[in-house]
């Protein structure tokens, strides 16, 4: 960062914190305690399919490698906004091995040099009358936000303040709520 970057307000980017999903697990804990979330099972790796034969490759060993043995179930789907979106199904009481997956796909994608593909991750969660919410992690911001759909493309704005505020010693929360964006019909939520 040179002097002119500070006097005109740009910012170093920060760079992803994957290990920060290993957090995760404690998040959902203190979401079972303190309000009736809990997680369902679903959590979904986003990103911008790269054209050619190297990402294919990527992607075929990722979902070989999540899937192997007695693996959890493995999809890909496409959104209308031309994101893919990587979906494991686990347990609803397997945080853990959720966010391993989660973690061994972002990692992946990094390590073979398709890190800036990655948009984000989401860990979903609901209570007792159905009401939805995400976990989600900005790669590249290496934070989270909560997102709490309503039906009609609308947002639980109250919730998602309120689960910011509770999940501070858990995660480290995207502080910029302008950065909270909606992820409407992200297979997974």
């Amino acid at each position: 960062m040179g002097f002119l970057d500070t006097l005109l307000g740009r910012t170093k980017p920060v760079k992803p914190d994957l290990d920060q999903l290993f957090g995760l697990p404690s998040a959902a804990l203190t979401l079972q305690a303190a309000t009736n979330y809990r997680p369902t099972g679903l959590g979904s790796v986003c990103f911008r399919r790269a054209e050619g034969r190297a990402f294919d490759d990527v992607e075929s060993d990722i979902t070989t490698l999540l899937a192997a043995g007695n693996g959890p179930k493995v999809e890909a789907r496409d959104d209308s906004y031309g994101y893919t979106w990587l979906v494991s199904h686990h347990e609803p009481d397997d945080t853990a091995g959720l966010v391993t997956d989660l973690h061994a796909v972002n990692s992946s994608l990094q390590d073979t040099g398709f890190g800036p593909q990655l948009l984000c991750s989401l860990v979903s969660f609901t209570d007792d009358k159905d009401n939805r919410l995400a976990l989600v992690y900005l790669y590249k911001r290496g934070t989270f936000y909560p997102f709490a759909p309503l039906p009609g493309e609308q947002r639980d704005s109250g919730t998602e303040l309120k689960i910011k505020a509770l999940l501070t010693n858990d995660l480290r929360v995207e502080q910029d709520l302008s950065r909270w964006f909606p992820v409407w019909g992200a297979p997974g939520l």
